[in-house]
């Protein structure tokens, strides 16, 4: 079935330009709208598409109120807005309201094409997460690409299957999280259960490309194009063609080089050094970052148009603090890992506690690292308080609940714990989720998530 779309506009050259773009582009179902007040009608009497195209600045109704009249009416319709006016605060208000993007006029047509084509997309994967639908299991179709991050956390869970879904498609996507959280291993985990599999996963680290070494690394060089180039260089964009090019640290490359990426998403093709030939590339492309690439980009810092089009979808990674049910997992992992025998004796649960109280300011990484130095301590023995860190014991213990082994099937203790002592809090507080988020030591939005997933409103 073809993909409708909208374009709701009060000016008529707008929207014949955007409607023939769109069309141009293989989208064959667009339909325009003038009259916002007819626009709203067609929604109240029950007419659905799959992406509407807004303008906020309209008389008589605004692009504002007409979004509410969507998304209380057909609230799978997925919301671009459009506006010649660049406010923040504009923005950020259409977000609220269930907006998935913002567009400024004038739109260019790789922008405008690249910005419903990822609408669409996420369209497709919350169709096929509903509550409503069938699959509202977060289990894994390719368990085996998955298996390398180790969670029972319901927030990852339904991260790492949106992830699977995303990997069905070639949208560019963008990972985000502190350092530490395993952004590559989850994008690691796209590449193999995409149908790139087979070819190259290239990770690279944008902090150390400057800019002498840019178009050799990513283009490559043929002998002699330059002084030093000795012999011919195969740039990441010809080894990892048909496969997955993942842009770590990518907020840390220079401004001056991003138009040289950009030009790359944009046209699909690069000039190697010392030839005149364009070639084609066919790179799928994944980036991640622990910086928040929108505030860089208001600040100039970072180019809007490549910030878009890495961005076709975003995942973040939550750090390990907000996802502790995970510690015990994660630590018998490297007790393994670690050790050269079996390593039976364990954590103590004294120490248990103490790595479970602690924020780990450097997440997954700084859990493993302090582990290692755990497992050199004990020699074979179980772990206990001593062998950690002395940051972590001289925190003040809190009765918190430790255990490396599931029991009672799916569900661990801890998570059980966790859920009684938050439900408690929840409870005390007049069920107040500001007071429940202070008490509890964690943040609102990770508090909704909590109770969202308890089933609790």
């Amino acid at each position: 079935m073809e993909n409708s779309i909208v374009i709701i506009d009060d000016e008529p050259l707008f929207l014949d330009s955007v409607r023939r773009r769109l069309i141009t582009s293989g989208f064959k179902n667009v339909r325009s709208e003038q009259d916002p007040n007819k626009a709203a009608a067609l929604f109240k009497e029950g007419r659905s598409f799959d992406v509407a195209l807004i303008d906020i600045n309209m008389p008589g109704t605004s692009g504002i109120e007409l979004l509410d009249v969507i998304k209380n009416t057909s609230p799978n319709t997925e919301c671009l807005m459009v506006t010649a006016v660049n406010e923040v605060s504009v923005a950020v208000e259409c977000l609220k309201k269930g907006a998935c993007d913002y567009l400024i006029k004038p739109i260019s047509g790789d922008n405008l094409g690249l910005a419903v084509k990822c609408a669409l997309e996420r369209k497709r994967v919350l169709d096929i997460l509903h509550p409503r639908k069938k699959m509202t299991s977060t289990a894994l179709t390719h368990v085996e690409a998955f298996r390398s991050i180790i969670t029972r956390s319901s927030n990852v869970l339904k991260i790492l299957k949106e992830a699977e879904l995303h990997a069905a498609s070639d949208i560019p996507i963008l990972i985000t999280g502190e350092s530490g959280t395993g952004k590559e291993l989850l994008a690691r985990a796209v590449h193999c259960a995409s149908s790139r599999t087979k070819f190259s996963f290239t990770p690279i680290n944008m902090a150390s490309i400057t800019g002498s070494l840019f178009d050799a690394e990513f283009f490559g060089c043929t002998k002699g194009a330059f002084t030093g180039a000795e012999k011919a260089r195969i740039g990441h964009l010809e080894q990892t063609n048909k496969g997955t090019l993942f842009l770590d640290e990518i907020g840390d490359l220079a401004l001056d080089l991003q138009g040289k990426l950009l030009r790359v998403l944009q046209e699909g093709e690069y000039l190697k050094l010392g030839t005149s030939k364009p070639q084609k590339t066919d790179v799928r492309f994944i980036s991640a970052t622990n910086i928040d690439l929108d505030r860089f980009k208001h600040k100039g810092m970072f180019r809007k148009d490549l910030y878009y089009r890495l961005k076709g979808v975003c995942l973040h990674l939550p750090p390990l603090r907000e996802r502790k049910e995970d510690i015990p997992l994660l630590a018998d992992k490297f007790l393994k890992e670690f050790s050269d025998i079996s390593f039976k004796e364990g954590i103590s649960e004294k120490a248990g506690i103490l790595l479970m109280n602690y924020d780990y300011p450097g997440n997954i990484r700084e859990l493993r690292s302090i582990l290692q130095l755990a497992v050199n301590l004990a020699q074979g023995r179980q772990i206990s308080a001593n062998f950690l860190p002395t940051h972590l014991r001289k925190r003040k213990p809190v009765a918190r609940s430790y255990s490396q082994k599931e029991e009672g099937g799916s569900i661990a203790p801890l998570e059980e714990v966790e859920k009684a002592h938050v439900l408690k809090v929840y409870e005390q507080t007049g069920r107040i989720k500001t007071q429940t988020a202070k008490l509890l030591s964690i943040g609102l939005n990770t508090l909704r998530r909590k109770l969202e997933a308890y089933g609790v409103a």
